[in-house]
């Protein structure tokens, strides 16, 4: 994902010009979730505590590992569960990340005109790094997944002399409300949570 957006509001102004574009200006506070899904934004922004983070350009890394581990995911996937791609999460009143990938519940799908999840439906995200990415991924994103209290998250980043996936792998600590680490996995991704997963993680190189 890209930069952000402040929630830097301008003196009785709604719009701001700049090269022919027009650009919302964020309120003082930023925006509200509800705020977020009335403009009319690039593919892929997120909301992040009340500011707009737009997509950069992504390496062919980051769409092979998205492909990968969707395809492993969904090869055992139960009837009650349901793997997604880049769809909006609704954390709270100013925060809708987009995961890269989500396992959610069945019972939480919309029809074909769905744009959200809620978070109590999401078992599983999945976020793969990118260069100006990293912080959000590594730290930001983590926390608010594990305060919405979602089960499962995974990170994914570009390891090794072969440029392969590696998975670094976390459970929800009720207790503490936090997530825990629980492995990282290179070559082979095999998990019984939130079901059975198996994924050759070097079937990359033929992809």
């Amino acid at each position: 994902m890209g930069g952000t957006m402040t929630a830097e509001a301008l003196p009785e102004a709604s719009q701001l010009r700049r090269d022919d574009s027009t650009w919302p200006v964020p309120p003082e506070d930023g925006y509200t979730v509800d705020e977020f899904f009335t403009l009319d934004l690039p593919p892929h922004t997120e909301l992040i505590d009340g500011s707009l983070v737009f997509v950069s350009p992504q390496r062919k890394f980051h769409t092979l590992a998205m492909y990968l581990l969707e395809q492993g995911l969904r090869l055992h996937v139960p009837e009650a569960l349901r793997v997604r791609r880049e769809m909006a999460v609704v954390l709270g009143r100013r925060n809708v990340p987009e995961p890269d990938l989500v396992v959610v519940k069945a019972d939480g799908e919309g029809g074909l005109r769905q744009t959200r999840y809620q978070a109590a439906d999401v078992l599983l995200a999945v976020e793969v790094v990118s260069p100006d990415s990293e912080d959000r991924d590594r730290d930001t994103k983590p926390h608010k997944y594990a305060a919405a209290g979602i089960p499962h998250f995974w990170r994914v980043e570009m390891s090794g002399e072969h440029d392969r996936p590696a998975v670094w792998t976390y459970e929800y600590d009720a207790t503490h409300k936090t997530y825990v680490s629980t492995g990282v996995h290179r070559d082979r991704l095999k998990l019984p949570v939130p079901y059975d997963i198996d994924i050759d993680l070097t079937a990359i190189d033929t992809l």
